[in-house]
């Protein structure tokens, strides 16, 4: 047997060919479940905090001194 991977959603093996259509899930449903975790704001990438960052308005040029 070839490589297999283990669903994020579910924990099921999956199979890592091209017949698997949704790996690394093992159906459509476990790939819209994390798909909505992510939307959901579940999951996150790590990185530094962006609070008490100040982002300049795009017609605001970043380099002129502030009054």
């Amino acid at each position: 047997m070839g490589k297999s991977v283990t669903c994020p959603t579910c924990g099921k093996s999956v199979a890592w060919t091209p017949e698997s259509r949704w790996r690394p899930f093992c159906s459509e449903r476990c790939r819209l479940i994390d798909l909505g975790a992510w939307l959901g704001e579940e999951h996150r990438i790590a990185g530094p905090s962006d609070e008490g960052l100040a982002w300049p308005l795009p017609d605001q040029d970043p380099e002129a001194p502030s009054h």
